[in-house]
């Protein structure tokens, strides 16, 4: 899973996010002397490669006046868990939804999703939506919300010879 220079100057030129511009792979192959074609394909190809994982969009809930976010925590049957995830996971109103381990005796939750909405109310309702999905399988749930905005980045590429 290598990456060539022209490789890592694509991955240099996105990862920060793409240009806002009608045509954002045509402006990042001027930037790199590139043909929009070849930005395309190369991005094509490490995502099949693996290299990356995907490329989406990211809007500002904050901004689209989603001001409530409240993180669901489940503690489900482990057999179902995976099964029910998925399922929490295709509503419309999650945003992102994941397994992790529980740290017993301390935190039993294994199953979360997060929502947002437009006051706690909103939030409560989907949350319970959620727990009507999730059915017998659920032995107990929370909600933790947001408290402040943090910024989330992925991994970045250093430049290649401290440039």
């Amino acid at each position: 899973m290598s990456i060539d220079t022209i490789d890592r100057g694509i991955i240099e030129a996105t990862q920060a996010g793409l240009p806002l511009t009608p045509a954002p792979y045509a402006a990042i192959a001027a930037k790199l002397g590139l043909d929009e074609a070849e930005v395309i394909e190369r991005l094509a190809s490490m995502r099949e490669r693996g290299v990356i994982r995907r490329i989406g969009a990211a809007p500002n809930h904050y901004a689209l006046g989603m001001i409530a976010n409240g993180m669901t925590v489940w503690d489900v049957e482990d057999a179902a868990a995976e099964r029910l995830g998925a399922e929490v996971g295709a509503l419309d109103f999650v945003s992102h939804c994941y397994l992790r381990p529980r740290a017993r005796p301390v935190w039993p939750y294994n199953l979360f999703a997060m929502v947002h909405g437009s006051d706690r109310n909103e939030v409560e309702a989907k949350r319970e939506r959620i727990a009507a999905l999730l059915g017998p399988a659920r032995r107990s749930g929370d909600i933790l919300y947001s408290t402040r905005i943090l910024k989330k980045t992925g991994l970045r590429l250093g430049r290649k010879g401290g440039r």
